[in-house]
């Protein structure tokens, strides 16, 4: 491959690389897995020796575990404040399809309100819905840390495998 493509191509991947990052602002946006993504384009670009199968198997574990991280911390908050399982399942619903058919805030606005909902029809009590609707959130925001914490490592092995080149 030419050296300037393999520079461009390098280039476009820190950058889509730095989009996944980023783009973890919105919770329902997958970052750390288009982060995996870009690594694996990456890894086909570089060649598949042994660092590249090391790193890409580290980068693997640890989308694996923002993923199941993200989905673990909301849940538990709600739980933990007394949600039911069948709310946890329809707010996290809700947040997948509004998030399609009112991108990109559609998902943020209708998960929370749902579960309030649901909430407040089973207990009919606003204050418990409210509270168990905060720890959602509360569970957002720290999902939201382990999954940038995890993005950054991510890029930060991501670099040092581009750098041993």
């Amino acid at each position: 491959m030419a050296p300037w493509l393999e520079t461009t191509l390098t280039v476009l991947i820190g950058l889509t690389m730095f989009v996944g990052l980023f783009g973890l602002v919105i919770p329902i946006f997958p970052g750390n897995l288009v982060m995996w993504a870009a690594a694996l384009i990456y890894a086909f670009i570089a060649g598949f020796d042994l660092k590249a199968v090391l790193i890409l198997a580290v980068i693997t574990l640890l989308t694996i575990a923002a993923m199941l991280g993200d989905n673990v911390l909301m849940g538990a908050k709600a739980r933990g404040e007394g949600a039911s399982w069948l709310s946890i399942g329809l707010a996290l619903t809700a947040g997948v399809v509004f998030t399609f058919v009112f991108p990109p805030l559609g998902g943020i606005i209708a998960a929370p309100l749902v579960l309030f909902g649901v909430e407040y029809l089973r207990h009919r009590d606003r204050g418990k819905a409210f509270g168990v609707m905060r720890a959602l959130l509360v569970g957002w925001g720290w999902a939201f840390l382990l999954r940038f914490f995890v993005g950054t490592i991510v890029l930060i092995l991501w670099g040092i495998w581009v750098s041993l080149g």
